[in-house]
């Protein structure tokens, strides 16, 4: 090893060693098919907010393992240092840094032997080819006619498959319509958030949408809790309700009573009387206090106990 080329893996260790003290947000990216001139691109778009590396797996892998002695939460990096790959740094907010990350693309022809990484279809219509190049429709089974002196596509053509390897006849039809199907850019495999690996997609969830799945679990968990007999925090509330209202059907139903229930039963034995009271209630603050008990109570023989009106 030359002088010069352990400077530069020394600069290169030191540079990592310090991204990887600094910054607890990493993208783990994929770069296949990114040429220098569009990384550089995204280099600037994400001046100030994110730092992009690039470098040799075995380097990285090296530079991971020395530091997992004062930072052991990094050996989930580890398994992801494949292919290639490089990493971003993020000192922003992942959820903006991601934006630019899948804004900033560039258009690339269909070469063969690439695997196609979205659907490609041709449209149809005129191509400006002429006539005489028919075989490279023919080589394909793509119907065409000839219209005012050029080729036409009478109907839409799917080419290619997302993930299928781009074929020599594709290729070069492709490139004699003109037509850079694929996009590429820097691709998030991963994210690294304080030890912590998971899928970019979760960057979509919205605060809303976690309380909802939050409160969706907490249903679920007292509906299982309520039908297996095994009581949880989020149950208990709804068996407390039910025992009150099975205690206020034995009420009623027989002599025994207590003081909630007299309430329930002196309403059953005279409607009227409560609903005579109503607008002497709706007068008075106070007396619409003690009216709002007596009558709320006969909702408790509605079977309404299911709702989970409680997490709400």
């Amino acid at each position: 090893m030359s002088g010069a080329e352990g400077s530069k893996k020394q600069k290169y260790f030191a540079k990592l060693n310090n991204l990887l003290e600094e910054y607890t947000k990493v993208f783990i990216v994929e770069v296949d098919n990114v040429g220098s001139n569009h990384l550089q691109k995204v280099r600037i778009a994400l001046r100030g907010k994110a730092v992009i590396l690039m470098g040799k797996n075995t380097m990285v892998r090296k530079v991971l393992r020395g530091q997992l002695a004062s930072n052991p939460a990094l050996e989930a990096l580890l398994p992801l240092v494949r292919g290639n790959v490089g990493f971003v740094f993020v000192k922003e907010d992942l959820a903006e840094v991601r934006k630019v990350l899948l804004r900033e693309k560039v258009g690339a022809p269909a070469k063969a032997g690439a695997i196609a990484p979205c659907d490609v279809t041709i449209p149809a219509g005129g191509t400006g080819m002429e006539p005489s190049m028919t075989q490279f429709f023919q080589a394909l089974n793509i119907a065409t006619k000839i219209n005012k002196g050029q080729i036409e596509i009478t109907t839409d053509v799917h080419i290619i498959k997302t993930g299928q390897k781009v074929g020599a006849s594709e290729s070069n039809l492709l490139q004699k319509l003109n037509i850079r199907p694929f996009q590429y850019g820097l691709l998030i495999k991963s994210v690294y958030d304080n030890g912590t690996i998971y899928s970019d997609s979760v960057l979509d969830l919205s605060d809303d949408d976690i309380v909802a799945k939050f409160k969706q679990g907490v249903k679920n968990v007292a509906a299982i809790g309520l039908q297996v007999g095994y009581p949880t925090v989020a149950s208990v509330p709804h068996s407390l309700l039910n025992g009150y209202k099975n205690l206020l059907a034995i009420a009623v139903s027989t002599e025994y009573s207590f003081k909630q229930a007299d309430k329930v039963k002196a309403y059953l034995a005279n409607p009227s009387a409560f609903a005579a009271a109503a607008p002497a209630a709706s007068a008075s603050a106070p007396a619409a206090k003690a009216a709002a008990p007596a009558k709320e109570e006969p909702k408790e023989e509605e079977d309404e106990d299911m709702g989970f009106g409680l997490f709400d």
